[in-house]
This record gives C-alpha cells, sequence and structure tokens, in this order.
C-alpha cells in the first residue's frame, strides 16, 4: 500500500514570479537544465524518501505530465488536486495516505539541507510538527526616521538590517495534525502551527546551517541559478548513498 514519506505542495500561483508563472507553475521554473521541483526529488530520492505525493491546483496538468509516476527518477509519485486553493496547510487534509510521521515540503525549497536527518530528529523530539527555520539577516527598504520630541528628528537609519529566523518551507508532522484541519478549511502552514500550540502540542523548531534561497523572490531566483551552476554536485548528490 502506498505511504508517502513526503507531500510536496505545488499548488500555489507563484504570483510573485509573474510573468514566469503565467505559462509554467513555479515548481517548473528551471534552474540550469532542469525545473526546481525535479531538484528536490533527486534530492529526496538520494536521502531514501522514495514515496512522494504531491498537492497540484494551478497549471497541475503539466506537473502531472512531466513527473508522471516518478519511474524516471526511481521514486514513487501520486497526486492529489486542490478543487479550490486551500493554503499551505489545508491541502494536508488532502492526503490520506501518509507515514506516522512524514515531511511537508513547498515545490520551490532549494537548499541542500538532508532531509532523512530531520525527520529522524522530529522523530526523537516526539513533537507534533517541526519547522525548519534558517538565520538570515533582513535589510529593509527604506530609510526608518524616529521622530522626538517637538518634531525634531531622534535618529536616521539608512535601509537597517536585522537578524531573523525564517521558515524555509520544510516541515515534518505527525499524521494525528490532520485532525486539526477541518475538510475544506483554507489554512496557511503558520496558522496551523499557532493552532497546535494554542492545543497544547509539541511545536518544534530545527535550525539548519545549510543553503537556502527563497525562490518566490526574483534576487534569490537569479542567486540560485548562479549557485546551482557553479555547484551542481552540491544540490543533486549522487545516488550511491542510502539512508
Amino acid at each position: 500500500m502506498f505511504k508517502a514519506q513526503v507531500v510536496i505542495l505545488a499548488g500555489g500561483q507563484g504570483s510573485r514570479l509573474r510573468p514566469y508563472t503565467t505559462v509554467l507553475p513555479k515548481p517548473l521554473l528551471p534552474l540550469g537544465e532542469m525545473p526546481i521541483l525535479e531538484i528536490l526529488i533527486r534530492q529526496l530520492k538520494y536521502y531514501g524518501l522514495t514515496h512522494i505525493l504531491i498537492s497540484t491546483g494551478y497549471l497541475a496538468e503539466l506537473i502531472e505530465a512531466y513527473f508522471g509516476n516518478g519511474d524516471k527518477w526511481g521514486v514513487h509519485i501520486r497526486y492529489v488536486r486542490e478543487g479550490e486553493p486551500l493554503g499551505t496547510a489545508g491541502a494536508l487534509k488532502l492526503a490520506t495516505h501518509t507515514k506516522n510521521n512524514f515531511l511537508v515540503l513547498n515545490g520551490d525549497v532549494f537548499t541542500d539541507m538532508d532531509f532523512a536527518a530531520f525527520l529522524k530528529w522530529h522523530i526523537r523530539q516526539k513533537a507534533m510538527a517541526s519547522i525548519v527555520i534558517k538565520e538570515r539577516k533582513i535589510k529593509g527598504d527604506f530609510g526608518v526616521v524616529e521622530v522626538g520630541t517637538n518634531h525634531e528628528l531622534k535618529t536616521y537609519h539608512e535601509k537597517p538590517e536585522h537578524k531573523s529566523f525564517l521558515s524555509i518551507g520544510v516541515n515534518a508532522l505527525n499524521v494525528r495534525v490532520k485532525s486539526f484541519i477541518k475538510a475544506g478549511e483554507h489554512i496557511g502552514m503558520p496558522d496551523l502551527m499557532l493552532r497546535l500550540k494554542s492545543k497544547i502540542q509539541k511545536v518544534c523548531c530545527y535550525k539548519m546551517r545549510g543553503t537556502w534561497l527563497d525562490l518566490g523572490r526574483f534576487e534569490d531566483l537569479e542567486r540560485a541559478q548562479d549557485l546551482f551552476a557553479r555547484h551542481k554536485k552540491k544540490f543533486i548528490p549522487g545516488d550511491k548513498r542510502r539512508v
């Protein structure tokens, strides 16, 4: 019986990358000679995560036609389609055939992290959910002005930077998480995590130290093109190792 170790969310419209995504779904945008999602599937295969469920929506037929049943990459792929957008967590209610603990990945994740090690870590924590986070410098787009008394300038920061931990779009969930999502509910992953916390469920954060770029941003997409061209073996390791 098919039991998914990984659920890939590939139903979004990728509106931040228009006009590119008017003709291709974001997971099919190429880095070099292959789509983003193909790189991700090759990584999952390397780490022994070969049972994959892809949740599609926008331009679903293109994703399904390209990847088929996964035989070409040595994995097993099945699909669920969102009749209407359900958000990054609502689509999980459609994922009826999953392992007791499974990964949930955005279909445009670009990273060199060890997915299997993260899933094992999540299981050891006995968490209901775990979030992969990455520390990153965030630079403001505008100068920030602080005003003192009598309308006088207190200080002026030109495009200030600060460090924050960001979610990279990789999560691990216990199958019981789906009981906290209503059928047909539109809900994002952040709201689901907060809901779990409000229900006194254990939610953990896993700090990654490798490479991650947000491919929903033009500047990161351009950086990813360059990184992948120069360090292809880093992002598509060989298949000899088996976790």
